[in-house]
């Protein structure tokens, strides 16, 4: 039996309900027929022209990028802009793009769940349990539903800025990363949010975080952060998101019969560090 479009965005529901998206998302299926088949997916973060064209040739049926294309109302599709290039030679190619995006952030086992588990986080809760969700009290005291950002605590029950960022650092597989505060702060919660999630300052500090990591986040935010005492460590966008689009390929390989999906190996961070 061929997997088709449809039975992608099925199995893409039930890992990140498109009702977890927040209001202003784009989420779904954005480009396609839901009964043409998808034998080859291609998973990245975000369709760029390398994508795009790395997709047409790797002969894929469907992109699932977790940022969404279209992302604004759209009046004219034409080559003028990158976009609208983008989305004419995809479509004349015949692949489809989905996106789950701020729907996968907040999921069961989204984004944020995966980095928490990551680095090494127990007792993990969301900032903010999704409306209606159902949540159960684990063991440990965590709550398995899903919801806005991630917090929990270090294993142990206490760790330091240093430690964290070092845990940060091996999980993402990264050399470096931003941090607002003292290596030495002791730190017995921690909040996390891909991305651009300085705008959940707010929430860690509700919730009594000592440090949050995230992708990245505003100079004021980072002032605004240091005012209350929190610590911020800034992985990058795009490291705090693709690791997690790598997995998504492997899983669909392994639970779609007959898909073969692979991380795009032409996508990389636009942001380059130079001495």
């Amino acid at each position: 039996m061929t997997t088709t479009v449809r039975d992608i965005v099925d199995w893409l529901e039930l890992l990140a309900p498109a009702a977890l998206a927040e209001e202003w998302d784009n989420v779904g299926l954005l480009v396609g027929d839901p009964a043409a088949g998808a034998g080859r997916v291609m998973t990245c973060l975000t369709v760029t022209p390398e994508t795009a064209d790395e997709a047409i040739a790797g002969d894929a049926d469907l992109v699932v990028a977790h940022h969404p294309m279209m992302f604004r109302p759209v009046q004219r599709l034409t080559t003028d802009t990158v976009e609208g290039a983008m989305l004419w030679r995809l479509a004349g190619a015949g692949v489809a793009v989905l996106s789950a995006h701020t729907a996968f952030d907040s999921a069961v086992g989204g984004i944020n769940q995966q980095l928490a588990e990551g680095i090494g986080l127990e007792k993990i809760t969301p900032f903010e349990p999704a409306i209606g969700a159902d949540v159960d009290d684990a063991s440990d005291g965590s709550l398995s539903g899903p919801g806005v950002g991630r917090c929990g605590a270090p294993k142990g029950g206490e760790t330091d800025l240093a430690t964290l960022v070092d845990a940060t650092k091996r999980f993402l597989g990264i050399e470096s990363v931003g941090v607002v505060g003292q290596a030495d702060k002791p730190i017995k919660r921690v909040g996390l949010a891909c991305g651009s999630g300085g705008s959940l300052l707010s929430m860690a500090v509700a919730a009594g975080c000592d440090a949050l990591v995230t992708g990245e986040a505003s100079f004021h935010s980072c002032l605004e952060a240091r005012a209350h005492g929190l610590a911020l460590l800034l992985t990058g966008h795009y490291a705090s998101e693709r690791f997690a689009m790598e997995r998504m390929a492997d899983r669909l390989s392994v639970e779609l019969v007959g898909v073969e999906a692979w991380a795009s190996r032409a996508e990389s961070d636009p942001i380059r560090r130079m001495g």
